[in-house]
């Protein structure tokens, strides 16, 4: 039976089962439910006031009902001091047609309700329920449903006077009883709506089935099988809003058919298109030349979900970090949200988070800004998995194609997967045009590889592979990371070209714990010639190592390495020292902080030295060291004596040939020290501000007597930096071979600046000086004695002097020659992220270092969303430029250009200069070569781009 309502000039609302129009034939069959209607003052609505006794009524028994039942009594027409707010309602229509809209809101507006059905009423007769019950399935025609028919959920249809439809839903009632509320006193206050700042959904593993909500001006359709909304439709349920035009909904199935404008938002996701079905519970089906918006945040492992990354599982796309043994949850923040639409001829929901996109476009820029975008055959966003893949690509940037790939596949959550990363190029003066193409291979969580084979033009092509691997092993956990490079036959050198490095580290749970470092290369200019960095083409010594530690005794560690070196000498005109090799060296450390009120501690190591040449003294040397000290400490001053004994012995062989020495040398020397300091604080006022000032003085008193130290040859010793950590320090050498002899006072003194709000230090300076009472006798082979009664002056500041502008400076000060041995001053600038000056000049006279260099680098905006990088760091002493970086930057919200170019010194006579230009598309990718590590490395306080990507996201 098909029922048609007349259009009334206000929304006409209506349930999917007619409640409205059925309402007096089926009164019998309707079952009283255990709920207390909600009740309004008629005064708030302009209404005679209603006698208390009309608010006495019988309390309703619940009752389960078995299956989705509908609640329709009959409403009297309203009473004469109501009708003239009913017409106003319904419109100038008149007649039988002006109550049908008041009626459904006849429970909150009538003057006197009448009263409750009993829920005991008698049943409707048969042919009653036979009007229901008759409708014909084919009443109504529809097309095939998308999915197979699954269980019907209540639906209500309602459209309010003024917003256009209020909300009924028609759910099936609760199974169990509910109590009725207590009754209200007949002389209380009147009952009131509360409105609510949000629909309340039920939970996703809730068995209470969810409403739908169906407006339209206009609708029609067959009981409990068919309603066909028309002209401003939509349709509610849980989350999800769908409007068009026209609707066709199916209860039975939970399918809807709707054309004409047709717009779905759930959450932050919105799809809209000419035409469009769906089947709501599944989240699947399609849209017809639709348009898309989706904002995502990354998906991770919950925290009490998280698991080890062992075992070779399936290939996932986790972010594996250096000493990380379990995936654990880690949100982003909102403002790393991923954002992508577009259109496409059709788009297929393929059930939850799963689209598939025919002749689709895809961009992550806002909308209105199509600077850039893809153009695909068919695309797949499966953001379970967080995985884009698409065929017959091209990037298209101000709608000029740059890039066409056959097939893509990128990550939606800027974490790298399997596949071809996405080339970099750029060119140098040494290795002319450069091409790397990455294939990046996600083996498993805990598991990958990289693959990059390099061209450059003037060389050849070289090979490049890196290896990862964490895992758990022991009760503890274990990382491994290779680097493997290869270039054959370069054409510039004539010769085949390698490098390798190995890093292994492992911890076990009964307290062992090992590493592994292992670095070497095919000849000495591998560095300068192929590599970028600067802290790689300045390396002369390459670590070889492997150490084994146990640390499960708990006051005590040993320690076991063995230890080498490839040394590099890049520059034939500053010959490097080959350091002696380490086979072994153990070393044991025990403290017992709170033995017998003291604090004692041993330190002890044997070492066998052992020289690549074979032409150089070599031998075993073995150090004891004990010491006991009493702490006194209070919380404004400490004093802290301790005494100890150095015990070195040493078992020599020489080359034949060599200097007659002994072959066995012993050193014992008793070690005497008193440290101790003060702390004052006061209150002070700064910048008018109040902070707590400190002032800490400290006196360290030390002595060592003398002993001939010169037939024990120099294996791992030499000249310490004269700092502020060495002049409390036992010992002016670094390693065993010489211990100085000391009868010194080291006087210094320190002042803080510290917010009481935080605790924060804002401000620190220092000064300090060695006084000595003996000569120095003990020396390095090739130095002099020191000749004077104190050592030079230390001072340095370092701190925040105005907002945002921060300040470092040291210097060394000689008293007795007026000079200054070396100094250093620098200053920051940083008001801003993008926003970074940075200054520095340093000056050292030592012959073995000479240093007179300044820096200065920064990167600042222009103009609008230009802005400028930059450094330069000249030496005086050489007067050639050491670095120079000049580059610019464009950043447009979704995509970012820089172009840098970059000069660097990498020997006393060869330079090498670079030319890097990189697009950076947000969420996709960038092209080019990675200029982002370069500028960080060598510009402090550098913010990259406000895009969010980095290199090598996309994969082609």
């Amino acid at each position: 039976m098909k029922l048609p309502f007349q259009r009334k000039p206000l929304t006409l609302i209506f349930c999917c089962t007619f409640a409205g129009t059925l309402a007096v034939s089926f009164a019998g069959a309707a079952r009283a439910q255990g709920t207390t209607p909600f009740r309004v003052d008629p005064r708030l609505l302009g209404l005679p006031p209603v006698t208390p006794a009309s608010l006495e009524r019988p309390a309703a028994e619940a009752r389960a009902v078995e299956q989705p039942a509908l609640e329709v009594r009959p409403l009297p027409a309203p009473p004469a001091a109501a009708a003239p707010a009913a017409t106003d309602d319904a419109g100038p229509r008149g007649g039988a047609a002006a109550p049908a809209p008041a009626a459904s809101r006849a429970p909150a507006a009538a003057a006197a309700p009448p009263p409750r059905v009993p829920a005991t009423a008698a049943p409707a007769p048969a042919a009653e329920r036979a009007v229901s019950e008759a409708a014909s399935p084919g009443s109504g025609s529809r097309a095939d449903p998308v999915a197979p028919r699954v269980a019907p959920a209540a639906t209500a249809a309602t459209r309010g006077p003024a917003e256009g439809g209020g909300q009924s839903p028609l759910a099936p009632p609760l199974s169990a009883p509910v109590a009725a509320p207590a009754a209200r006193p007949a002389d209380g206050p009147p009952l009131a709506l509360q409105a609510a700042t949000a629909v309340q959904s039920p939970p996703p593993e809730s068995v209470v089935p969810r409403p739908v909500f169906l407006s339209a001006r206009r609708v029609s359709g067959v009981l409990d099988r068919e309603a066909v909304a028309e002209e401003e439709a939509e349709l509610r349920k849980a989350g999800t809003v769908l409007t068009a035009e026209r609707m066709t909904y199916w209860p039975i199935e939970e399918e809807v058919e709707a054309t004409g404008n047709v717009q779905l938002q759930q959450g932050d996701d919105r799809i809209s298109g000419t035409q469009a079905r769906l089947k709501l519970d599944d989240q699947v089906g399609f849209f017809d030349q639709a348009s898309y918006f989706v904002k995502r945040q990354a998906k991770v492992v919950p925290a009490e979900e998280s698991e080890p990354t062992t075992g070779f599982a399936a290939p996932r796309v986790i972010a594996i970090k250096p000493g990380q043994s379990k995936v654990k949850a880690n949100q982003k923040p909102a403002s790393e949200l991923t954002e992508a639409r577009g259109e496409a001829e059709r788009i297929d929901l393929e059930g939850e988070n799963q689209l598939r996109l025919t002749g689709a476009t895809y961009t992550t820029c806002k909308p209105g800004n199509d600077d850039w975008y893809v153009t695909v055959a068919d695309l797949k966003l499966d953001y379970d998995n967080e995985v884009g893949t698409g065929s017959d690509a091209t990037v298209r940037f101000f709608d000029v194609p740059i890039l066409h790939s056959p097939w893509l596949s990128f990550p939606l959550n800027n974490e790298r997967k399997s596949g071809f990363l996405t080339p970099s190029y750029g060119s140098s003066s040494s290795s002319g045009i450069e091409l790397t193409v990455p294939y990046y291979w996600n083996i498993a969580p805990n598991m990958d590889a990289t693959f990059e084979p390099r061209l450059l033009t003037k060389r050849g092509v070289q090979l490049g592979s890196q290896f990862r691997h964490l895992n758990e092993a022991f009760g503890g956990t274990y990382r491994s990371d290779a680097l493997f490079e290869y270039l054959p036959h370069d054409r510039l050198a004539d010769r085949d070209r390698w490098g390798v490095a190995v890093q292994h580290t492992q911890s076990t749970a009964n307290g062992f714990s090992g590493t592994v470092s292992y670095n070497r290369v095919s000849d000495n200019d591998y560095y300068t010639d192929l590599s970028s960095r600067i802290a790689q083409t300045s390396q002369t010594q390459l670590l070889q190592q492997g150490t084994v530690t146990y640390g499960g005794g708990g006051w005590w560690t040993a320690t076991a390495t063995v230890q080498s070196f490839q040394t590099l000498e890049p520059d034939p005109k500053n010959p490097v020292t080959k350091p002696y090799r380490l086979l072994p060296q153990i070393t044991v450390n025990a403290r017992q902080p709170d033995l017998f009120f003291t604090d004692s501690s041993f330190y002890g190591q044997y070492t066998s030295f052992v020289h690549p040449e074979k032409a150089l003294v070599e031998g075993q040397r073995i150090v004891l060291q004990p010491q006991i000290s009493v702490p006194f400490v209070t919380p404004g001053w400490y004093v802290t004596p301790r005494v100890g004994v150095n015990i070195t012995h040493y078992d020599l062989s020489y080359p034949s040939g060599g200097f007659l020495r002994p072959e066995s040398i012993s050193r014992t020397l008793p070690i005497f020290s008193v440290d101790s300091g003060m702390t004052f604080e006061r209150s002070s006022i700064w910048f008018d501000r109040e902070y707590t000032q400190t002032l800490e003085p400290r006196l360290f008193y030390l002595n060592i007597p003398y002993k001939n130290q010169d037939d024990i040859p120099i294996f791992d010793t030499a000249l310490a930096d004269f700092n502020f950590a060495q002049i409390f320090a036992d010992n002016q050498f670094s390693g065993w071979d010489r211990l100085n002899n000391a009868n010194q006072l080291t006087a210094a003194l320190s002042s803080r600046l510290i917010d009481p709000a935080n605790g924060a230090e804002i401000m620190r300076a220092m000064i300090g000086q060695l006084i000595y009472f003996s000569d120095d006798k003990v020396t390095l082979p090739g130095t002099t004695l020191r000749k004077w009664g104190s050592s030079d002056f230390l001072a340095a500041f370092s701190g925040q002097v105005w907002p945002r502008l921060y300040l470092d400076a040291a210097l060394q000060y000689d008293p007795s020659d007026s000079t200054f041995e070396r100094y250093a001053v620098g200053s920051r600038y940083h008001p801003a992220p993008g926003k970074a000056l940075n200054a520095s000049y340093v000056f050292n006279t030592d012959a073995s270092v000479p240093i007179k260099q300044v820096d200065l680098s920064g990167q600042w905006p222009i103009t609008g969303r230009w802005q400028a990088v930059g450094r330069y760091n000249y030496s005086f002493l050489q007067n050639t430029p050491i670095e120079i970086i000049g580059g610019l930057e464009y950043n447009a919200g979704c995509w970012a250009v820089r172009t840098v170019a970059h000069r660097l010194q990498t020997a006393q006579a060869d330079s090498t200069t670079q030319f890097f230009v990189q697009l950076e598309l947000s969420g996709l990718s960038s092209v080019g070569s990675s200029t982002q590590n370069l500028l960080q490395r060598r510009i402090p306080g550098y913010a990259g781009g406000a895009t969010g990507s980095e290199q090598g996201l996309a994969q082609w």
